[in-house]
């Protein structure tokens, strides 16, 4: 029988309880109580979001938005449906004017080939804004990053890719929906297209080139079940796409890494020295 590549079923209930249990083992190995997070509008964030408020609380949750003068409207209306429907505290931090004077320096808005390192730039200010807030909240900063964004590196490096912890970064995109759906998430979201809104009209799938679903099952057959190019290939997949998944993952590892240290001396931070991630009772800064 011909081997077919789709993705698991995944148990909606079970998987939450995973990852609700995983936030509360977070919190308490680390002394914090509270949660931080930002609310974009998008099903990541809200999923992420209601996972949270199942942890610790609604009234221990702090969501915040962050938009720039150019984000869609709609992102910051479904970014308060979340917090309308969990009950959660929320905080608007806008970030044009603190980030206005580096695209400056960037260059002009109308270039299209300068999108990139301008999104950038809104992505780790907007991280600056969430350890602020971690800092004053004193909440831990929950990431809203996917496994399918993690494995292509689809993300900026210290800015939406930061976090303390990640509650879905094990679950596709794919996979994700069926969890928010389980969860009540407002079906606005889950619908929408899926879209990082760092400028107008933009979207993850046009940018990728591919569907999350194609991208999900090429994934899944690499990584997950360890097939050969010719053994997914022969699994129905797209071969093109899946030598430029194969690629992408592997030149995007450096993103899900920690810093490489040159090692010289006998113990070394990282390497030979290390503690538990979390030990029960510390109390490390956010």
């Amino acid at each position: 029988m011909t081997e077919r590549a789709v993705l698991p079923e995944i148990d909606a209930e079970q998987t939450v309880g995973l990852i609700v249990a995983f936030i509360r083992s977070q919190l308490e190995q680390t002394g914090f109580r509270r949660v931080v997070m930002g609310l974009s509008g998008g099903v990541d964030s809200a999923t992420v979001a209601f996972l949270c408020a199942r942890a610790v609380g609604a009234e221990e949750l702090l969501g915040v938005r962050m938009p720039y003068r150019t984000s869609a409207p709609d992102a910051e209306a479904d970014a308060l449906r979340v917090v309308e429907a969990l009950g959660c505290r929320t905080e608007r931090v806008e970030i044009s004017p603190m980030v206005e004077p580096m695209l400056r320096l960037i260059g002009p808005e109308e270039d299209v080939s300068l999108r990139l390192r301008r999104g950038n730039v809104m992505a780790r200010q907007r991280m600056i804004v969430l350890y602020d807030r971690s800092a004053s909240f004193d909440g831990l900063v929950a990431g809203t990053s996917n496994k399918t964004e993690a494995l292509l590196g689809y993300g900026t490096l210290y800015g939406d890719m930061a976090a303390a912890f990640a509650p879905i970064g094990d679950l596709y995109k794919s996979q994700l929906r069926e969890i928010a759906q389980f969860l009540g998430v407002p079906p606005e979201i889950v619908a929408k297209p899926p879209s990082a809104d760092l400028w107008p009209g933009q979207t993850d799938e046009d940018e990728l080139g591919a569907t999350y679903a194609d991208l999900d099952r090429a994934l899944y057959a690499l990584v997950d079940r360890r097939w050969t190019l010719a053994r997914a290939t022969a699994a129905g997949l797209d071969r093109e796409l899946l030598e430029w998944v194969a690629r992408r993952v592997a030149v995007m590892e450096y993103k899900r890494q920690t810093p490489p240290v040159a090692k010289i001396s006998l113990r070394t931070p990282g390497i030979d020295h290390l503690y538990p991630r979390r030990r029960p009772g510390s109390r490390r800064g956010a």
